[in-house]
């Protein structure tokens, strides 16, 4: 008998699945998108299952509008591994189910290859190409010769920086068109690997490569190598096994910043086609890269966390690079973990999973320690490159000029004198921290938030790092009336400034998100330093990780006291693999490195033994400190996040919450609940935010608990008066 009724997942904030009649024309399929009715709107959700009876009368039901599938959006595996996500990150699945979909599916469009836009020459633009171009028209006449030999992508144009204007004012004038041309499926070549010149294998690289690509199935493997140590050639020799049998690759990067030298590399090395899946897609490019990857038209693909939930064809080995990163944690709607949900991926699709890092998290390495994972270790830096020399500077009395000391000064000076590069690493975007009166000490601050605006000088305004507002600078207090404001602290900006005052005659590039904003900018940026066309690098936590630059001799942390008093438990280890990182830019070739480090603190326990041993000394005192404490990795713990406009109101909800929590016939003496308590930022965007704390001894208990306590907590008086969330396993408990 066919089904007669569908069950549907849609992107709502309910956790629950809704009951649709199957018209006789229609034929949904389990794992397919179907256009429903929903209220006054219409939407597109999943198909979970195919049923005949409902818990509704049929007389209840609407209609399915449209079946917009003939095959599942996923394979088994990636469609069972989302509703564990559902189930474990205690996520709705209609919404889980759309974050792993490109945007453009979410919407109802048809799942094939969108047409890909470019430009090419006419034949009034080729006759003009034999006369040339005035003087004047640097950039047209940069454009026609960029389009002399093919078509070119309108995207690879945006790319490589030629501006719309150019574009429209040469389409004016009838010299090129554009046209739109459907993305072709090539076939893979015979020869994997290009014929180039490889690195030469230590043995420590060899041994890790055959441990991995001797072992068919399913292992986790912590390959843990010292920076600059070669982990990237692993991936590759480690990739091209699996290439070799047909399979596709997955490579996860946790910044943007780190795709386009990732990508050069993987492409230089294979001929296989690589796809590319982040943020700064558009939307087309996301669905045609998502399509590739299910096609098997990309052997590789390469993206940040969001990639990990693209289906593929054939897939044959997922890798994890940095793994340590707190960026492969989704910090809001279905708030995963991407290395956690990859281990469980590969083990779903039998296969190997390759988490990589010089500065492993304290789970992962505790993991590897107990046997869970595999371990493998790169001691030994790749090629000439040399272990860095570390110093502390005692600023402590010091007069500093926009944070820089005059011992750190001379030793730029010195390394720049020698035809070397010098990367400076500050945390803090903008000008200034903060904007303060200085005859009555009044700062301005967010009215928004419980922070203060950064004063950013290049565009003339002042900007809440939180909630994101922004308005102009102010220019008297507004307390006061005083005019005299003063700046507190320093950002990127104002030490751009003071380095093009102290080394005039060497270029300065600085690296944050506010001078990367524009598409292509950041690789524009990270070629020109790799050209030496750059001197002095300025940099946030952008530039900390995972680059090679081999002409940097000298990387100098400037402003690192905050990182050592911190009431969150995790700042130590962040700072440790922070600083490892940073130190890792340095003396990546044959030139030896130097890290400088300027303290008011160099007593610090902390900066004493990343000073004078190493990473995993720390980790393994870290380790043990967690576990006196009974913190991760050797308990489990989820933050529970409420926000609304009154405070009380949130406080009283949370008190419920506590009750019905402790209440529950689950909770025993080995379950914790701590809080309520005001979030560290108290007040975000308008909403004041307070939360609790739970903690178990092991995973399951964790989800008995909550899965048995949510209706509960759902069925409160004011529970649908506050916004609450859930964040299984939380990186940031601010």
């Amino acid at each position: 008998m066919r089904p007669s009724i569908a069950r549907v997942a849609l992107p709502v904030p309910l956790d629950k699945q809704f009951d649709y009649v199957v018209p006789p024309h229609l034929f949904p399929i389990i794992g397919g998108r179907v256009s429903v009715p929903f209220g006054r709107q219409t939407l597109v959700g999943i198909v979970t299952a195919l049923v005949n009876e409902s818990d509704f009368p049929r007389e209840q039901l609407k209609p399915i509008k449209a079946v917009l599938d003939t095959q599942p959006m996923w394979p088994d595996p990636l469609f069972g591994l989302l509703q564990w996500c559902s189930q474990f990150y205690q996520h709705p699945l209609g919404d889980t189910l759309a974050n792993a979909m490109p945007t453009l599916l979410r919407k109802g469009k048809e799942a094939n290859f969108a047409a890909l836009r470019e430009w090419r020459l006419t034949e009034i633009g080729r006759n003009q190409l034999m006369v040339g171009f005035d003087k004047r028209a640097v950039q047209q006449a940069r454009l026609m010769y960029r389009l002399e030999n093919e078509p070119v992508s309108h995207q690879t144009l945006v790319e490589e920086e030629f501006s719309s204007a150019t574009l429209k004012a040469v389409e004016k004038k009838g010299w090129i068109e554009m046209q739109e041309r459907q993305p072709k499926i090539k076939a893979w070549p015979k020869h994997i690997e290009a014929d180039v010149d490889k690195p030469k294998l230590n043995q420590e690289q060899a041994v890790a490569i055959a441990s991995v690509n001797s072992q068919p199935g399913f292992g986790c493997y912590l390959l843990q190598g010292v920076t600059g140590s070669g982990k990237t050639e692993v991936y590759l020799n480690m990739i091209k096994p699996v290439l070799d049998k047909g399979r596709q690759a997955l490579v996860l990067v946790p910044e943007i910043g780190l795709t386009p030298q990732t990508i050069n590399r993987f492409k230089r090395r294979f001929n296989v086609p690589v796809s590319v899946i982040h943020s700064g897609l558009n939307d087309t490019e996301r669905l045609n890269a998502w399509l590739s990857a299910r096609d098997k038209a990309a052997g590789i693909v390469i993206g940040t966390r969001s990639a990990l939930l693209t289906p593929f064809a054939d897939l044959g080995i997922i890798i994890v690079d940095e793994e340590h990163d707190a960026s492969y944690k989704q910090q809001d709607s279905l708030r995963y973990h991407a290395r956690d949900v990859a281990v469980m991926r590969a083990a779903k699709e039998n296969i190997p999973i390759i988490l990589g890092s010089a500065t492993p998290a304290l789970e992962t390495l505790h993991n590897a320690l107990t046997g869970k994972y595999h371990h493998l270790q790169l001691t030994q830096r790749a090629g000439l490159s040399t272990p860095t020399t570390n110093h502390v500077l005692d600023v402590k009395g010091l007069y500093l000029e926009s944070g820089l000391s005059a011992p750190l000064i001379a030793q730029m000076r010195r390394h720049l004198q020698a035809g070397n590069q010098v990367l400076l690493f500050l945390n803090r975007r903008g000008f200034s921290p903060a904007l303060m009166c200085h005859e009555c000490g009044w700062i301005a601050d967010c009215q928004r938030c419980d922070a203060y605006y950064t004063y950013h000088q290049n565009s003339h305004e002042m900007r809440c790092h939180h909630c994101g507002s922004q308005r102009p600078v102010i220019h008297q207090c507004q307390s006061c009336g005083s005019t005299h404001l003063v700046t507190v602290g320093v950002g990127t900006e104002q030490l751009e400034n003071q380095l093009a005052e102290l080394f005039p005659e060497y270029k300065t590039i600085r690296i944050d998100r506010d001078s990367t904003r524009r598409k292509g900018s950041l690789e524009s940026a990270l070629t020109a330093i790799r050209n030496g066309e750059y001197k002095i690098l300025i940099g946030t936590q952008m530039l900390a990780k995972g680059h090679h630059f081999p002409d940097v001799t000298m990387v100098a942390l400037l402003d690192v006291d905050g990182s050592l008093y911190s009431s969150d438990f995790r700042a130590a280890e962040r700072f440790a693999q922070l600083f490892t990182q940073v130190a890792g830019r340095a003396g990546r070739a044959s030139k030896p490195g130097e890290v400088y480090l300027q303290t008011h603190h160099p007593e610090h326990a902390l900066l004493q033994a990343l000073l004078t041993k190493d990473y995993n000394h720390f980790a393994q005192s870290a380790l043990a400190e967690r576990k006196l404490a009974m913190l991760p990795p050797y308990t489990f713990l989820t933050l529970l996040r409420a926000e609304a406009n009154n405070s009380q109101q949130v406080e009283d909800f949370l008190r419920q919450v506590r009750h019905t929590l402790e209440s529950n016939p689950i909770f025993d003496d080995t379950c914790l609940v701590l809080g309520p308590t005001p979030a560290p930022l108290a007040k975000r965007a308008g909403k004041f935010r307070w939360q609790l704390l739970i903690q178990t001894q092991t995973r399951s208990m964790m989800q008995k608990w909550l899965i048995s306590a949510r209706p509960a907590i759902n069925m409160l008086p004011i529970a649908n008066k506050i916004r609450w969330t859930l964040d299984i396993e939380p990186q940031d408990l601010s």
